[in-house]
């Protein structure tokens, strides 16, 4: 990088959070494909928790930085890819149907996002017994409680601001907004052993902005075949008791091509990484979440480093 960057680091996100850490990635995706700046990321400890760093070759302010978001998180509201279904393990045939048109569309309008979303949502290559694709290890509810993952994705970024961008971006996390969230955040967590109250007198609070963000990082981890099951990048494990999400932090800046490769490393997924593999391509540590499922939804512990 020449001595002309210039940096903004994004105080508000935690990369030890599930929530913060998708948040980060899908800030800096949204830079990488609209922003013609050649952005990097890097991460740094600031306050005793790693913060992202976003590296361009022109000076932008916050506020610019919020406003650039806000725009194009905007262009998504009703995307066919939030609105094909209330959730996103469907008839095969409706999600072949479905990616058929996002290419059709993708080519006339030069616009990738669709397809990079429906990647990151499932395969119609694997299906269960009842005809319906398999889906992402990130999908955290499917119906129950009326609460549908498409359908919340589409809801928080109707009702996402850029006042809520802001407060994500660069903190402190108030956690006043109420509504749908999509269970990234260990906070979702509200069982009665947990907390002072009972939770069912206790109306859910969450970082709406964060939500909005994580929601452009889900593409970062794609879906793909693997024998009879579907695997999402960074995961291990198929069963509400055994499946863990693991993320590297980094300390070289890097462009969102070189992002996708460390995100889908094998290295990083065993049960105890190799330091010596690892700090030899960069990564400074590594966090695992583990995903259970309280009743009928998931939600994500806190993480632990294991490298």
């Amino acid at each position: 990088m020449s001595d002309e960057t210039h940096s903004i680091i994004l105080t508000g996100l935690d990369g030890s959070n599930p929530l913060g850490y998708l948040a980060a990635l899908g800030t800096f995706r949204i830079l990488s494909t609209h922003l013609d700046a050649k952005p990097h990321l890097t991460w740094i400890i600031q306050g005793g928790a790693w913060k992202p760093k976003i590296i361009l070759n022109q000076a932008l302010a916050d506020s610019q930085l919020v406003e650039i978001l806000n725009d194009q998180l905007c262009r998504m509201i009703d995307h066919p890819a939030f609105t094909f279904a209330k959730n996103p393990a469907v008839p095969v045939m409706q999600f072949t149907k479905l990616a058929s048109d996002l290419i059709l569309q993708s080519s006339i309008e030069n616009d990738q996002r669709g397809l990079e979303f429906l990647a990151a949502f499932g395969s119609d290559a694997i299906t269960d017994e009842k005809g319906l694709i398999q889906d992402t290890a990130l999908r955290t509810m499917s119906g129950a409680g009326h609460q549908h993952f498409l359908k919340f994705m589409n809801d928080i970024a109707k009702n996402t601001n850029a006042s809520q961008l802001g407060e994500a971006l660069f903190g402190p996390w108030a956690y006043s907004d109420t509504g749908p969230s999509l269970r990234f955040d260990p906070e979702d967590d509200r069982r009665y052993a947990l907390r002072w109250k009972n939770p069912s007198s206790d109306a859910s609070t969450s970082v709406r902005g964060a939500n909005r963000l994580a929601i452009e990082g889900l593409p970062m981890f794609p879906t793909a075949p693997k024998g009879s099951l579907l695997e999402t990048t960074g995961f291990k494990g198929h069963k509400s008791n055994n499946t863990y999400w693991t993320w590297p932090i980094w300390d070289a800046e890097i462009n969102l091509d070189t992002i996708k490769s460390l995100l889908s490393l094998q290295e990083i997924t065993k049960l105890k990484p190799n330091a010596t593999v690892i700090k030899s391509i960069g990564i400074t540590a590594i966090f695992r979440s583990q995903r259970i499922t309280v009743g009928k939804f998931r939600n994500f512990t806190p993480a632990i480093q294991v490298a």
